[in-house]
């Protein structure tokens, strides 16, 4: 019986933002953030970062976008892109969270915490509160996806998922352009 198969997409980037560079120099990683995507044109793209562009001490569950918040302000945005097949049950599953999390995102907060105690390999886990990276291993342990992936997460480490398709590397805004 051949199962319907839905794919998902991991986005890698680095905006270039204080946050993001200091980030980058204390992981020596090439990318600093991580979301997860939906849809091809990463018009469902979620993750836990800036609520707004302009402040990156307020941070939370963002609806994200290539040409909208974050994205949209600092426009050579490097990203890498991956997808992952998922069956049509994981996929719904995985969307309905999302959505149950989008509901209620008020209760949800950044885990600055958290993400200050990974940069000295400690985790620091808070009830509603997630770094970007936390929050996609979250997501894909939620619907039993075997990722491998280290309890104490940090971005580059989805590199390392087994099953993994390359989809784009460059820069952000111009992905739309490659897959249209």
């Amino acid at each position: 019986m051949n199962k319907k198969k839905r794919k998902i997409y991991i986005v890698l980037t680095y905006t270039g933002t204080v946050l993001s560079m200091l980030i980058k120099g204390y992981t020596k990683a090439e990318y600093s953030h991580v979301s997860i995507a939906l849809d091809e044109n990463l018009e469902e793209m979620y993750s836990f970062g800036r609520l707004n562009p302009y402040n990156p001490f307020i941070g939370g569950f963002v609806h994200e976008g290539i040409n909208v918040g974050t994205f949209k302000r600092f426009k050579k945005t490097k990203a890498l892109i991956y997808s992952l097949e998922l069956d049509e049950r994981r996929y719904k599953k995985l969307k309905r969270l999302i959505k149950k999390m989008a509901r209620k995102k008020q209760i949800y907060k950044f885990n600055m915490i958290g993400l200050v105690a990974c940069g000295f390999n400690k985790r620091i886990r808070r009830k509603n509160y997630f770094y970007c990276a936390e929050f996609v291993k979250y997501l894909l342990d939620q619907v039993h996806i075997d990722s491998n992936l280290p309890e104490i997460i940090k971005p580059m480490d989805f590199k390392n998922m087994s099953d993994l398709e390359i989809e784009y590397n460059g820069i952000l805004r111009n992905y739309r352009i490659t897959n249209s």
